[in-house]
């Protein structure tokens, strides 16, 4: 394979760009009103969406959901943000919960 095919092989095609931008400017948008950088992990949802779950430097959190991992995984890196292979650890531990996603996730449990 010549270095212009190795290129091509590895960006991403045009509407996938488009798809990541799109998402890129809500990402960068995050990060910038959470401390002015952020953490993401891409996360498979199933076989038509992936969701970016993304922590900001204040501990605040939010997701966005791309129609592909690659899709996902562009628009984390065209944000700028941090990718970790999964949420555990040291990002988990930056994540600040409030009293909506306690009493959200008390009403899950108690089937409410």
């Amino acid at each position: 394979m010549s270095s212009a095919e190795t290129a091509n092989a590895a960006a991403p095609d045009a509407r996938t760009e488009r798809r990541a931008k799109r998402i890129a400017k809500n990402l960068t948008s995050f990060a910038q009103q959470h401390g002015g950088r952020a953490d993401a992990v891409v996360e498979y949802v199933g076989a038509v969406a992936t969701r970016i779950v993304v922590v900001g430097a204040d501990g605040a959190w939010g997701d966005q959901v791309a129609p592909s991992y690659a899709v996902g995984r562009r628009a984390a890196e065209l944000a700028g943000l941090t990718l970790h292979d999964d949420f555990e650890g040291e990002l988990a531990l930056k994540v600040k919960t409030g009293p909506y996603e306690w009493k959200r996730m008390a009403g899950i449990q108690l089937g409410g």
